[in-house]
């Protein structure tokens, strides 16, 4: 790849240079989770600094604005993100790191860290917009992902939106537009970035050495990154433990099963559980599976056994458990919750 950014970007790449002709003061990636969207905002981020841009829009990575970039010391940068993924920075800068789940390691302190942007995150920005930026060029502010702020913060962000400071460019990452304020949408250039294709995160995959590539990338849905951290972590074996209740569902079996994954990041299982839902409800509609073809079988099988009413209510009620997937009071009540009530429509 081009520096870090990934094969599947590089259309995205070309459009995203054509915007300096008329720079906004915030652009929003918007797109899945898992395909590279805060590597590729920080790539262009490092870009605007080079002093010496390759052809097409590169960073050198050599001029002393790129060295200071990629020391995270750069003074007209800040990046903006919560505390549980402050650890990341131990990877590169660009490495594949992407939003939502990869490099979030515990902090140091005994305090559960933050999943949520904080005001004071936002107020910490107003002395750095003041400051003269080095040799008069401009600052860059990178926020991710945009529906981790809080609404104390996201009031805040709008504001700084609505009056922007001078030579100040705002990136945005969100995983998911639906979260977020209409009026901050409103306020910046949307930026698309697309699924890849699979013959193309494919490819990539199998040059990462990722070993069954096409059963990691559909089971997480075509996003590439995330199908390679899930190969390469225990991420695999609890997703098997879920796969193993959900297609044997029970009461029992709920508890159990709510036990040995509690551990697990609730919007991960959320996510599985959701993907397998579908699946399900596709099975009724139109006989085809998109994210476990290796569970077709059983989920066939599971499909003949439920109403489409039932699949839709599960359907929607999962949809409504996102919004406090990221904040729930318990993660095992949650966890067991979402379990029993899939046992449910099968009793």
């Amino acid at each position: 790849m081009h520096n870090s950014i990934f094969p599947w970007q590089i259309n995205a790449w070309h459009q995203i240079q054509k915007m300096q002709l008329r720079m906004p003061h915030a652009i929003l990636f918007h797109g899945a989770e898992g395909i590279g969207k805060t590597a590729f905002a920080e790539q262009f981020a490092q870009s605007l600094f080079c002093e010496k841009s390759l052809a097409k829009g590169y960073a050198c990575g050599v001029c002393r604005s790129c060295g200071w970039f990629v020391q995270k010391n750069h003074p007209d940068y800040r990046r903006v993100r919560p505390e549980i993924l402050e650890d990341e920075d131990t990877s590169n800068i660009g490495d594949g790191a992407d939003d939502g789940g990869d490099g979030r390691k515990m902090a140091k302190a005994t305090k559960a860290p933050s999943k949520e942007i904080k005001i004071d995150q936002i107020r910490a920005l107003s002395g750095f917009m003041n400051f003269t930026t080095h040799r008069q060029g401009q600052r860059v502010v990178v926020l991710y992902p945009a529906e981790a702020l809080n609404a104390a913060a996201a009031n805040a962000v709008l504001k700084t939106l609505e009056e922007p400071p001078p030579n100040t460019v705002f990136l945005l990452i969100s995983n998911s537009l639906d979260r977020l304020l209409p009026t901050i949408l409103s306020r910046c250039c949307k930026f698309p970035m697309p699924l890849p294709s699979v013959e193309e995160a494919l490819r990539w995959l199998k040059l990462q050495g990722v070993a069954d590539a096409d059963m990691w990338l559909a089971e997480q849905g075509g996003a590439p990154l995330t199908a390679k951290a899930q190969s390469q972590n225990e991420g695999g074996e609890l997703l098997n433990v879920l796969m193993a209740y959900l297609s044997a569902p029970s009461i029992d079996g709920a508890l159990k099963c709510a036990e040995r994954v509690q551990k697990t990041p609730v919007v991960e299982l959320l996510g599985w559980q959701q993907r397998w839902l579908y699946d399900l409800f596709s099975l009724k509609m139109t006989s085809t599976v998109r994210y476990y073809p290796r569970h077709k079988k059983t989920l066939s099988i599971l499909a003949g056994k439920v109403q489409i009413g039932e699949l839709l209510s599960l359907l929607k009620a999962s949809n409504e458990r996102r919004a406090i997937a990221e904040h729930p009071l318990s993660a095992k009540l949650f966890i067991e919750d979402m379990l029993l009530d899939y046992a449910k429509i099968f009793a």
